[in-house]
């Protein structure tokens, strides 16, 4: 089963989303909250387009 991101509104009304695993896990949760269903939507976009462009910056050595 594929991944999927879950749109909702937080205790102080604002939206959020999660990104969710195939398994149901969350793997990635919105690290601000979006006044706007339409801004979190936007950047639930961003998050499609530049992760599947994204490097490893491995910073561990």
């Amino acid at each position: 089963m594929a991944g999927k991101f879950e749109l909702y509104k937080d205790k102080s009304g604002e939206f959020r989303f999660r990104l969710k695993a195939g398994n149901g896990e969350v793997i990635a949760t919105s690290s601000e909250s979006y006044k706007t269903k339409a801004s979190a939507l936007n950047g639930i976009e961003s998050i499609k387009k530049n992760a599947a462009e994204a490097n490893l910056d491995d910073q561990t050595d």
